[in-house]
């Protein structure tokens, strides 16, 4: 079977798949035992990401559950900037840290060796494209510009990302030259991807929704239309989901500035709003995690109003962010027996 075969594949050239194709967000995770069992194994976080048997092995552990029509390359936003030298770490209980920069250490940073670093992903890409079954697309990704600068000036996460909205203002230059700098490393690594195997990428912008829309045009729509160009003049091919967390209205025309395949959707945009954004083409998503943890009704409710809203245009089943570490694995098994229509 040819990539261009594969149901996601199909449906961010604009086919409507009846049902729709389907993957999760962080659909190898903590919420699987197996899972946990890895992550255990592997020491710390990083040593996953950058562990190609690993990576590959907790990749392909939901695909053998469930039988989602693709597999996400399983690593991190972060490994862009732990390339950097930015001394990216995983602390239990919170989170990413990083050593925060400022205007000095912005221009001092230096792309030699970055892609290098990254190596072991792109092993881990080409080892689970062989290893998956032939009908399952494979997924790369990166983290957007503005949403991995965030963690870079703040040096962890924070509840609206105040600390790097104030930096873009007060340092302008710097900050602009930070996100044309992060855009042309996350091209080359997503070229790499593409090369290794990957059928498609997803642009994750985690943090847009904090932004105004001045900012969302100039932090969130123009580095990731940098990506994107950049990418296709080399792959002119290569697809591409963008998903900007929180932008609401702001999709509107997100896509068309973007130059992206299809649009991710977070779990409050309104249906009817998707409906109207499918008319321009593919999008992706957005059952609300919490109803993956709530299960029963919730989840069924929730399934069926957007198979109801969406199904009859081109859709790629989601949730409209990552699943939880608290979801019951069985509530995952029934959703995608529901998407699917197969009895319970």
């Amino acid at each position: 079977m040819s990539a261009k075969n594969r149901k996601i594949v199909e449906v961010l050239n604009g086919k409507t798949i009846s049902p729709p194709p389907l993957w999760l967000m962080r659909q190898a995770g903590r919420y699987l035992p197996e899972y946990r069992a890895t992550r255990a194994a592997a020491g710390s976080f990083l040593d996953l990401c950058y562990s190609p048997e690993l990576a590959t092995e907790v990749t392909l552990q939901p695909i053998r559950r469930y039988g989602f029509d693709a597999a996400i390359l399983f690593s991190d936003i972060l490994v862009i900037p732990d390339a950097l030298d930015r001394n990216v770490r995983f602390e239990e209980g919170h989170g990413p840290r990083l050593d925060p920069i400022d205007p000095d250490g912005i221009f001092a940073l230096k792309q030699d060796g970055v892609q290098q670093h990254l190596t072991p992903v792109i092993e881990a890409v080409s080892r689970i494209r062989q290893a998956l079954p032939e009908e399952t697309a494979l997924l790369g990704f990166c983290g957007a510009p503005w949403t991995v600068a965030t963690y870079m000036i703040a040096g962890h996460g924070t509840p609206d990302q105040a600390p790097a909205r104030l930096f873009a203002y007060r340092e302008p230059k710097a900050f602009a030259h930070l996100l044309d700098l992060l855009a042309d490393l996350s091209a080359d690594y997503l070229v790499a991807q593409i090369d290794a195997g990957a059928d498609a990428v997803q642009i994750f912008d985690s943090w847009a929704g904090v932004l105004g829309e001045k900012e969302f045009d100039d932090y969130a729509i123009r580095p990731v239309r940098r990506i994107i160009q950049s990418v296709r003049a080399r792959r002119p091919q290569a697809k591409i989901i963008a998903f900007a967390k929180g932008a609401g209205l702001l999709l509107k025309t997100y896509r068309q500035q973007t130059l992206a395949d299809a649009i991710g959707l977070d779990w409050s945009v309104p249906l009817s709003f998707a409906a109207e954004l499918q008319k321009d083409g593919p999008v992706q998503g957005n059952l609300d995690p919490m109803r993956v943890v709530a299960g029963g009704n919730a989840l069924d409710e929730g399934i069926d109003a957007i198979l109801q809203a969406l199904g009859n245009g081109p859709l790629i089943f989601n949730l409209g962010h990552g699943i939880t570490p608290q979801a019951d694995p069985e509530n995952v098994t029934r959703l995608v027996a529901r998407v699917r229509g197969e009895a319970q």
